[in-house]
């Protein structure tokens, strides 16, 4: 398994999802709101991508679920990283249990859900991974940053 992770300007947008990569591609907009800029491909996308949430105070994992469901409408989405400083492994379980159409009642450190809906699921599976600043994981698959480079204002991160 393979992922890219394009960090890009919303300017330059465009061009480098449609250009050739292997692995899964998710994105970050450095200059925008990453959702925003990501549902305004809603027309041009050909492949699915995936988009790379940062999580704060000021925006938690069920914002995030959320966001992510309403994104998987616009654009063919395929997968999620959830990026947190802390807890980020708890974060991706509130994120996986807020992508169906069923009632959620959960708890871990990050949230407890009680008879909580986001509807609808997104109409084809998101894998939801998460980064905690040094492992990549998603279920038992855990990837590790292999190389990472600049250029033309793009910053590419590959994790094998």
């Amino acid at each position: 398994m393979e992922l890219v992770r394009l960090d890009v300007r919303f300017e330059s947008l465009g061009a480098l999802v449609e250009s050739p990569t292997s692995g899964h591609v998710v994105i970050s907009v450095t200059d925008a709101d990453t959702i925003v800029a990501l549902g305004s491909l809603h027309d041009s996308l050909t492949r699915p991508i995936g988009v790379w949430l940062e999580l704060s105070e000021d925006y938690s994992a069920q914002m995030a679920a959320r966001d992510i469901a309403t994104l998987s409408w616009l654009i063919p989405l395929d997968v999620a990283v959830l990026s947190a400083a802390a807890a980020a492994h708890d974060s991706a379980r509130v994120v996986e249990a807020l992508l169906t159409n069923e009632e959620v009642n959960f708890s871990n450190e990050v949230a407890t859900l009680v008879g909580a809906y986001n509807r609808p699921a997104p109409p084809t599976p998101v894998a939801v991974w998460s980064w905690d600043g040094t492992h990549l994981r998603h279920g038992d698959e855990t990837l590790l940053e292999a190389t990472s480079e600049s250029s033309a204002g793009v910053d590419t991160t590959t994790f094998r």
